[in-house]
């Protein structure tokens, strides 16, 4: 049996807006899914229905109004969506991994140091993490000449490349994705499902948001349909 790495349970969202006389946008409500170590699940359901949302508070990034998100941290179970900051930091470091969208890039650091940071971080050599980097820029093809630059002025697609770098130089247990193959042609799409299909192979859970009907198909193991949590709907 397959060892669970996450579980969210019950989980809700509610978005105040202050700006508005602290009107209430109700988000997502239910939330409950697990992932499991060596797949891939995917969110699924209609733009607006809550995915990113979602990811976030896996992440950290947002709070949950109610619910729980058991992390598997260090051999304990931690619930990060009451888990006090240092403690998501840890989190983040060690345990989940991220790769969003878009790259916040930083004027005057290189691609390599972009990429490799996210293990040095963890007390790898620079060296060791910048070779990694390195071949994982040569597997994303993107051009030699571009490793030593600082990727702000990257195009999109070529800045998609190092945030993917970053996000799988690691060997987090899990990992979400948001949109990773957006802003890339066909054979880097391909690179990132034989990335995915690596993590797999390797034991990592990963969660992922696909627009990418050939993508979603070729690395989804299981597809969680957002639109079942919409805030307001009856809970079955």
């Amino acid at each position: 049996m397959m060892n669970t790495l996450l579980v969210a349970s019950e989980v809700k969202k509610t978005f105040i807006m202050h700006m508005r006389g602290g009107v209430e946008l109700p988000v997502v409500a239910n939330v409950s899914f697990s992932l499991k170590a060596g797949s891939c699940a995917v969110l699924g359901g209609p733009s607006g229905v809550g995915k990113s949302s979602i990811l976030k508070m896996l992440y950290g990034n947002y709070g949950c109004d109610s619910g729980q998100i058991l992390v598997s941290h260090h051999g304990r179970h931690v619930d990060i969506a009451s888990a006090d900051p240092r403690l998501v930091l840890e989190i983040r470091r060690d345990t989940i991994g991220y790769v969003s969208q878009f790259l916040r890039a930083v004027p005057r650091v290189s691609a390599l140091d972009v990429a490799a940071e996210p293990l040095m971080i963890r007390g790898v050599a620079q060296e060791t993490a910048h070779q990694r980097a390195r071949d994982l820029f040569a597997e994303l093809n993107l051009p030699e000449k571009l490793w030593s630059l600082p990727p702000a002025t990257f195009s999109g697609g070529e800045q998609q490349r190092v945030n993917i770098a970053r996000g799988f130089i690691t060997d987090h247990p899990i990992l979400l994705l948001d949109e990773p193959t957006a802003s890339l042609d066909a054979a880097n799409r391909e690179v990132v499902i034989d990335l995915i299909g690596r993590k797999k192979a390797d034991g990592a859970a990963l969660l992922g948001i696909f627009h990418d009907h050939d993508v979603r198909h070729a690395v989804a193991d299981d597809v969680i349909d957002v639109s079942g949590f919409a805030a307001g709907k009856s809970a079955a």
